[in-house]
């Protein structure tokens, strides 16, 4: 009697309580780093215990989270530096239930490019650049179209932005580009552009593999002021400047006013390991150990069976994911994804 008390105990403790609402799944959440749940095993607790987002085992995925920054690139920002906020905004114009930059600025085909960071903790610079493009389109009213370059950013900020493809502050590097600028680019080996990213994707994208380095990320590319060969343009002359840059109020009706009228901003959030796993549906995290931050281009919002989301645009080929983007949690600062968000406007 007393081994069947005792297995009772345990089999209640050990498991969770059937999930219905985001309020429930957040209630049972723990922060125990002792967690060593990872792979299959992962996937399939995830897939288990709610029933917000769909998690497959992805080898690539699980790879790149080696390979992201360190959270003080988070959690150090307001504290390290004197940033300015954006102005409040006043407008009583009303927020719309979704809202998707795809649809709204469908002529801006920079939204819907997905980048691949490859083997680089680079998402700073990839998704500031990425950012940096659209609001060009958004702010030209599809005008002028172009792709910044990542690697210009990434390879030049240097330490004034962080260290590399170790990791780099979002706002610096909209700094950065205010005081230096930024130059066009596009994915490896493009060509009719100043400076492409510096490295290829890894592993099997659409029938072709890449091979990268299995134990290490790439070192950060060398600065190089000038363009490739055959573009006909002095690097000087290929430049985007910013005109303002900012740090959004953590406030969910803010970042949405700030979108609406301007077009997406960058945003950076804490990643776990059940991150990894994504395959579709709203991102609430369930369980596993915090592996670091990752920063990300943000580009709508909307609500599914009741729960907001965020939609955003990764970094890890447009195979990752909803075709390279995800959703995430809304309104409740999950893996503080509203605390650090960026924006600004162009010198146009």
């Amino acid at each position: 009697m007393m081994f069947l008390l005792i297995f009772s105990v345990f089999f209640a403790i050990g498991s969770s309580q059937e999930v219905h609402t985001i309020e429930e799944l957040l209630a049972q959440q723990t922060s125990d780093d002792s967690d060593t749940l990872t792979g299959e095993a992962l996937v399939e607790y995830v897939n288990k215990h709610q029933p917000f987002f769909k998690a497959e085992y992805n080898p690539k995925a699980e790879e790149r989270m080696a390979h992201l920054m360190k959270t003080d690139y988070i959690r150090n920002a307001r504290k390290l530096y004197k940033v300015k906020k954006a102005e409040e905004q006043t407008t009583s114009e009303d927020i719309p239930e979704s809202f998707d930059s795809r649809i709204v600025w469908k002529n801006c085909s920079s939204i819907t490019y997905v980048r691949d960071q490859s083997r680089c903790g680079s998402c700073w610079a990839v998704s500031a650049a990425s950012t940096m493009s659209d609001r060009i389109c958004v702010q030209t009213k599809g005008k002028l179209q172009t792709i910044l370059s990542d690697t210009d950013i990434l390879s030049c900020c240097g330490r004034f932005c962080g260290d590399g493809c170790e990791g780099g502050y979002d706002h610096l590097a909209w700094e950065w580009v205010q005081r230096f600028g930024v130059v066009t680019g596009g994915p490896y080996q493009q060509k009719g552009v100043c400076r492409p990213y510096a490295f290829h994707p890894c592993g099997l994208h659409h029938g072709r593999r890449y091979d990268c380095p299995w134990d290490h990320s790439f070192s950060t590319p060398a600065c190089k002021p000038y363009c490739q060969f055959g573009y006909g343009k002095r690097y000087e002359k290929d430049k985007f400047f910013v005109k303002s840059t900012y740090i959004l109020d953590n406030d969910e009706k803010v970042i949405q006013r700030e979108m609406m009228k301007n077009g997406p901003v960058q945003a950076a959030f804490i990643t776990y390991d059940d991150f990894s796993g994504y395959k579709g549906g709203i991102y609430v995290h369930v369980k596993g150990r915090e592996r670091g931050a990752h920063a990300v281009k943000l580009i709508g919002w909307g609500v599914e069976n009741g729960t907001k989301y965020w939609t955003v645009a990764n970094s890890w080929h447009d195979d990752w994911g909803e075709n390279g983007f995800f959703r995430i949690l809304r309104g409740v600062n999950h893996c503080e994804f509203e605390s650090y968000v960026v924006s600004g406007e162009f010198r146009i």
